[in-house]
């Protein structure tokens, strides 16, 4: 009879000790706090295209081998079938003129397109456009056509031209890579546009 006593003694303790434990578990379950993996991710959002400047407005760039600092205007875009004496094979040319000052002392220059630097072009859909496709190449006005190294306090004028379907033209976005690799974008018109259209007309005839 003592050895049944005993055994129900320690039966009964065992099951009050394991109910007392499921309540503070229930308990410490209700006051938790959820756990950063508890909370459902919110979703990101997708990353949105860098927009361009208005054309016409001034950039400050790394010059060539990162010597220097060209300040780069786009000055006048003419969009034209005929050029130089060329036809453009895709369709339009889009010729752009810039104005290149150097803003340190020491002289500035762009970079060399062999670099991965330079001009580009980007149509609406995203496609890029290298400077020398089709026959943009042989496009030139005498009076953009600098090269040399802007000298400190000065400036130069110069171009670049595109050979571009009419779709790719349209809506377009220039793109610069400077010195750095930084790349610097303008929203371009899809019309003939800045204060020296008439003059750039003429010298392309």
């Amino acid at each position: 009879m003592r050895v049944r006593a005993t055994t129900l003694t320690a039966a009964i303790l065992l099951t009050a000790l394991t109910a007392c434990g499921s309540s503070n578990d229930d308990a410490d379950s209700a006051t938790r706090k959820p756990a950063a993996s508890d909370t459902p991710a919110s979703p990101t959002k997708p990353a949105q295209p860098e927009k361009g400047l208005a054309f016409g407005k001034a950039a400050q760039t790394t010059a060539a081998d990162g010597t220097g600092v060209l300040e780069i205007t786009p000055d006048t875009v003419v969009f034209t079938k005929t050029a130089s004496g060329e036809t453009a094979a895709n369709g339009v040319f889009v010729v752009v003129t810039m104005k290149d000052k150097a803003m340190t002392a020491v002289a500035a220059d762009e970079p060399a397109p062999i670099s991965g630097g330079g001009w580009k072009w980007m149509a609406p859909d995203g496609e890029m456009v290298a400077y020398d496709t089709g026959n943009s190449s042989n496009v030139t006005i005498d009076k953009y056509n600098n090269a040399d190294p802007v000298q400190p306090g000065s400036y130069q004028w110069r171009m670049q031209a595109f050979d571009l379907t009419p779709a790719q033209a349209k809506g377009g976005t220039l793109i610069y890579i400077d010195g750095a690799e930084k790349a610097v974008r303008w929203q371009m018109p899809s019309t003939d546009t800045g204060p020296n259209v008439a003059e750039v007309k003429k010298q392309l005839q």
